[in-house]
């Protein structure tokens, strides 16, 4: 068995301490990865399904469509609709 510790009760103590302190902090941060997993299922789970088909318009007024996209796709860029 090793034996590199201080002989003397003071440092001891200082090194329990210390150790106590750091395994709070990981114990704190693995509860906050736990909860951001966690809400991240929950948002993958909640999040809607996506529309079967899309149709993406261009730019202007009258934002004719362009292209007509598979719901998931993603070259269906920022501008589209859900299409019936």
């Amino acid at each position: 068995m090793f034996d590199d510790l201080p002989p003397d009760l003071e440092r001891l103590l200082t090194l329990r301490v210390w150790q106590a302190m750091w395994l709070q902090r990981i114990d704190r941060k693995i509860a906050a990865v736990r909860q951001r997993q966690a809400e991240e299922e929950r948002g993958r789970q909640r999040r809607p399904a996506p529309p079967e088909w899309v149709a993406a318009f261009g730019i202007g007024a009258g934002r004719e469509p362009a292209e007509v996209h598979a719901g998931g796709c993603h070259m269906a860029g920022p501008r589209w609709r859900a299409v019936g």
